[in-house]
């Protein structure tokens, strides 16, 4: 039996024609002898990869010997390199019977492969702006909060998919609050960090330099970390995000919170670019994928690299481990 029996590891597919099926054949070459994992999908899109094995019971220990599909017909062969509209539906859908899996408890974390939003926008009329959104609806929760994850850096950013421009008026008190409040309970629950260190940065350069650069800082995020402290919250900052990544700065915190996307992602993908992980905290159920694209241009070369899945994996089984 797998030395991880209880913590099963659902994988949904992703995008057929994007480097998702090499991915997750190559993480579970690497991993078949430390994790369990059963695979969501149309096994014929697997079929030219890796030994295969169906399965119809998604709690069956055979994922040390050979890949286990749960099968899902798909509406068209695996194409790399170019989505195939017919496959679209079959994406979402697979989404969703993972979901109620991790739900019902016959998996206990859920690792999902890259989709291509174009393709499903194209071709199944995806209205959700990404995976995060659409697992956030399936598990009927309000606000969800996207963490990047490795060895490295843990980084949240409060506003995520929106242009520069519109990040001051999206970035409320409520939402600041509400990120802090799913971060401070998801290290605690996922990471068992028991008491977690949180740094706030500031939004404008310096942090605002006394007002001098920006008022954000002292109007209202200063504001929500002195209502959060008297909780009991480990709370730094605002602080200025140019000293915030540097080596000796990340010893002194568990999870940085950044105001918007690019201050959050540029330094945990320098750092640390192939490794990566995408978390999904405020779910009722373990989630992570890797934390890139489907690389349709490279799809089909054998040329991916599973580190990324792989890492995620990992990560899955670990706080899958930390929640029992």
């Amino acid at each position: 039996m797998s030395t991880t029996q209880g913590r099963r590891i659902a994988v949904t597919c992703g995008e057929p024609a994007g480097i998702g099926p090499e991915i997750i054949v190559k993480a579970w070459q690497a991993l078949r002898g430390e994790l369990e994992l059963f695979v969501i999908g149309d096994p014929a899109h697997f079929a030219d990869l890796t030994r295969l094995c169906e399965i119809s019971n998604p709690t069956a220990d055979v994922s040390a010997s050979a890949l286990p599909i749960l099968p899902h017909k798909f509406g068209a062969p695996r194409s790399t390199g170019a989505p195939d509209a017919a496959n679209a539906q079959g994406v979402v859908d697979v989404i969703a019977r993972g979901v109620e899996l991790v739900c019902s408890g016959q998996a206990n974390a859920l690792c999902t492969a890259p989709i291509h939003k174009q393709a499903l926008q194209d071709g199944a009329g995806f209205i959700y702006p990404g995976h995060t959104e659409y697992l956030a609806a399936l598990a009927e929760v309000d606000t969800v909060v996207m963490m990047l994850a490795s060895e490295q850096l843990r980084v949240v950013p409060v506003t995520i998919h929106m242009a520069l421009e519109e990040v001051k008026a999206a970035l409320t008190p409520e939402l600041l609050e509400d990120t802090i409040r799913i971060t401070h309970a998801g290290l605690i629950r996922d990471f068992g960090i028991p008491a977690p260190r949180l740094a706030v940065a500031g939004l404008n350069p310096h942090a605002g330099e006394g007002g001098k650069m920006g008022r954000e800082e002292i109007e209202l995020i200063a504001p929500v970390l002195h209502r959060l402290r008297p909780e009991g919250l480990d709370l730094r900052g605002p602080m200025s995000a140019d000293t915030l990544f540097h080596a000796a700065a990340r010893e002194t915190y568990d999870a940085a919170i950044c105001m918007y996307h690019d201050q959050a992602l540029i330094p945990i993908k320098t750092l640390d670019f192939d490794r990566g992980v995408n978390v999904t905290l405020g779910l009722p159920f373990v989630r992570t994928s890797p934390d890139h694209g489907t690389a349709l241009d490279i799809a089909g070369q054998g040329r991916a690299n599973p580190s990324s899945m792989i890492e995620a994996l990992r990560l899955a089984d670990r706080m899958a481990q930390a929640r029992a």
